[in-house]
């Protein structure tokens, strides 16, 4: 079996619309990433990113669901989180004032992240973050 197996692997999680499954998705990131030197990251930008789909788009309405998606090989993380739309403008990232509470996640992922993707319109969009682990130097492999 292991013969049809490619060394990327894929796997998805749908999300019902609410803050609860914000924590289940970090959960579930973190099980899948276990050992990867990219996980903690991988899993705060689960994080914002599942927690912008709730609050800026349809899929935090009743019946709203978000789409997480992980792609893995031994140095790469790609973490898609896929929404229901509902916004007219592509989401960016802003300036939040040192005493707001909210304003920085896109900017978080991007300080993170090797790259950003933002595709699909208000019909719906997926943010893809990736992650590249560093090679290892002196036994430690940070992202």
């Amino acid at each position: 079996m292991d013969e049809y197996m490619s060394a990327p692997r894929v796997w998805g999680l749908m999300c019902p619309g609410s803050r609860e499954e914000v924590t289940r998705a970090r959960r579930w990131t973190r099980d899948i990433l276990n050992g990867h030197p990219c996980a903690h990251d991988a899993e705060l930008i689960v994080s914002e990113l599942g927690s912008n789909a709730l609050t800026h788009t349809a899929s935090g309405s009743p019946y709203g669901t978000f789409q997480l998606t992980l792609s893995l090989s031994p140095r790469t993380v790609a973490i898609s989180v896929t929404d229901e739309g509902g916004h007219p403008e592509e989401p960016r990232s802003t300036e939040a004032d040192p005493d707001d509470t909210h304003g920085r996640g896109l900017t978080i992922v991007m300080a993170l992240a090797r790259r950003l993707d933002i595709t699909g319109s208000q019909y719906g969009r997926t943010v893809t973050a990736q992650l590249v682990a560093a090679p290892e130097q002196a036994g430690v492999t940070t992202c």
